[in-house]
């Protein structure tokens, strides 16, 4: 995208404090004379300024428009309407501004949603001929996406309605009462006509004695500014780490706070706490003090196995650890968003496996209109939509930190879309005890089952499908382990196939061969549940003291899936010939003709396959999954992460 930049003061002065400020509203409802206007009454112009617009206007035959002392674009003159963001530098006795002027034709708002996400305030812009209209409320709206929390409203062309204070009062009303609804306060609502000059630069006006209030100039001088990244939390992600001599030295750049030798440190979300021990300049003096914009090397007072993507700041102001938060996106991809999309997304040096969990709203960009259905995100639309992460994140709330609180999204190597982080509502999931004492010891590594949970987005455990040949437990089992794995679940199936040909081909069929086939899957299922998996068993398992034994070695991870068919059910699917087989005799102790079946009477779930296609049992296991591997994951605040996420 192109900016203009019109450098309306050359005289800048650094050490000036400086704000950007996003001018909004509805097509020709007077944004860019708002903003001619005010550098003029300002007296910010360069010296011929105004006159070669003018001049300008009267070879072309058409009257002045204060508009054109910014829309410095030759296409937008001639078509009369403000194009691309423009930027636009000018000064008053409190500050430095940029003010950036963002189009509000339909077919530029991509334009207007980047001016307003690199603002720390706005200035919306009503016609007070026209009232509030749809877009004003959708501009409102995207502000609020977009984490712009200083708004003020200035209803325009007040001479166009007779400057009554009724009307006003009216739109007031109804635009204050709209922004409330979407959890915006604005700071100031304005009375103003940009083409007479009312209410600019003084806040007394002739025509409007009944207001008492600032002009937009005064309100602007009261937003206030965000903090300087210097004063910000520390924040310093890691870029590598490289070994020197004996030295580690773990570089990176500072995107905001400071530090300095001696500070204690905290690295996320390994959760490892230790002190600068030197700060490395490569091209200059020893260096006891680095603050945001440097790019540095630290030593550490202990080696710590720390990576590219870990996130260091100090222990009293440290990043929020979640593995689920809410994002405010523009999308950019060809393929839209849908739950269970699955993405990378970037954060500054880190890398995580996201995927879509929940659509919250949608705004279609090309008419500002607010989806009633959330299915689906598409091209160059803004949503909130609920994210879940593979692991556990390190992230920032854009709203207290802007330069951490941005991400990207990434979609077969190609960046498809940007964010803004907003975890209100979403709890830490740090460890406490990380944080009440620096006196920790290294350890062996080791992998925690609640680091695991949190790495899958699920808890591990055995799902332990019993019941007659014919049943279904198979068929089931091998489509619950696709659907599964198509939403991101660490997911495997045992059965008879797999483990016979294997592990247990050397046993038979007799009774004890058959219990010491089950005792032996039961250990590797329990294996497997140990490492996060969820493991699906779909054997026959007649024996209830073999299924016992099963539920021993798994533990509290043990799950009694009953898949359940009456032998008249299962004969008459017969899917192997196995139950003519058995009742010519070619096949011995089959299980419910010649042998026992002893029906569960603990089953946590019964799948009755006589009465429930293979649709709803998928869907009942589906169901059963969620509530007891996921739901648990989103309780855990207090574990034990490990060196191993």
């Amino acid at each position: 995208m192109n900016n203009t930049a019109l450098a309306i003061n050359s005289e800048t002065q650094p050490e000036r404090e400086q704000m950007k400020i996003v001018i909004v509203g509805h097509v020709d409802h007077g944004k860019s004379t708002l903003v001619g206007r005010l550098f003029h009454d300002t007296d910010s112009l360069p010296d011929g300024k105004l006159e070669e617009i003018q001049n300008l206007c009267k070879k072309r035959g058409m009257p002045f428009e204060y508009s054109f002392l910014m829309d410095a674009l030759q296409a937008e003159r001639d078509q009369g309407i403000t194009i691309d963001t423009t930027q636009i530098w000018f000064k008053t006795e409190t500050r430095d501004y940029v003010i950036i002027d963002a189009p509000g034709h339909k077919e530029f708002l991509k334009n207007m949603i980047s001016g307003a996400a690199n603002s720390e305030a706005a200035v919306l812009v009503i016609d007070a001929n026209e009232g509030v209209q749809e877009q004003s409320k959708r501009h409102g709206y995207l502000l609020h996406l977009l984490g712009v929390s200083q708004i003020a409203v200035a209803v325009n062309k007040m001479d166009m309605v007779g400057y009554s204070e009724e009307k006003f009062k009216q739109i007031e009303k109804e635009y204050r009462q709209y922004l409330n609804d979407i959890g915006v306060e604005p700071t100031y609502i304005i009375p103003i006509s940009a083409r007479e000059g009312d209410c600019i630069v003084h806040g007394n006006s002739d025509n409007m004695s009944w207001y008492q209030g600032p002009s937009v100039m005064g309100a602007l001088d009261e937003f206030k500014l965000k903090p300087k990244d210097a004063e910000l939390p520390l924040r310093f992600p890691v870029q590598d780490v490289y070994k020197f001599d004996e030295r580690r030295i773990v570089a990176g750049r500072i995107e905001s706070g400071s530090l300095k030798v001696g500070d204690e440190l905290m690295f996320s979300p390994i959760n490892k706490i230790v002190k600068v021990n030197s700060i490395e300049n490569f091209a200059g003096p020893e260096l006891t003090e680095v603050s945001a914009g440097m790019s540095v090397g630290i030593t550490l007072s202990e080696q710590i196995f720390a990576e590219r993507g870990n996130v260091i700041s100090h222990v009293t102001k440290m990043p929020m650890l979640s593995n689920v938060f809410r994002a405010k996106i523009f999308w950019l991809g060809d393929r839209p968003i849908e739950i269970g999309n699955r993405y990378t997304m970037k954060i500054n040096t880190s890398e995580y496996r996201v995927e879509v969990k929940e659509i919250e709203s949608v705004v279609d960009t090309d008419d500002l209109a607010i989806a009633d259905k959330h299915e689906k995100v598409e091209k160059n639309a803004v949503a909130e939509i609920i994210l879940r992460v593979r692991g556990v994140a390190v992230l920032d709330e854009f709203q207290n930190n802007s330069i951490t609180g941005r991400f990207v999204l990434v979609d077969n190597y190609r960046i498809c879309g940007g964010g803004i982080i907003d975890l209100n509502g979403f709890d830490d999931q740090r460890p406490s005890s990380s944080v009440k004492s620096s006196n920790i010891t290294a350890v062996a590594a080791k992998v925690s089952p609640e680091a695991r949970a949190l790495n899958n987005g699920h808890m591990g455990g055995v799902l332990w499908f019993s019941g007659l040949s014919g049943s279904g437990k198979s068929t089931l089992a091998m489509e619950l382990e696709r659907r599964l794995f198509a939403k991101g679940y660490q997911v495997y199936v045992l059965d008879g196939d797999n483990v016979r040909s294997g592990l247990n081909r050397d046993l038979g069929f007799s009774p004890e061969d058959r219990s010491e086939n089950i005792r032996r899957i039961g250990e590797v299922a329990a294996l497997f549940a140990s490492s996060g998996t969820i493991v699906i068993t779909a054997f026959i398992s007649p024996y209830k003291k073999d299924r016992d034994t099963a539920r021993v070695a798994a533990g509290n991870k043990y799950h009694s899936i009953y898949i359940k068919a009456d032998v008249e059910t299962c004969e008459s699917r017969d899917p192997k010939g196995l139950y003519q087989k058995a009742r010519s005799g070619e096949i011995k102790e089959f299980t419910g003709i010649s042998a026992p079946f002893e029906e569960p009477d603990n089953a946590d779930l019964i799948v009755d396959t006589k009465n429930k296609n293979i649709d709803e049992s998928v869907e009942k296991l589906i169901e059963y999954v969620e509530k007891y591997f996921v739901q648990p994951v989103k309780t855990i605040k207090h574990h034990n992460l490990g060196s191993g996420i």
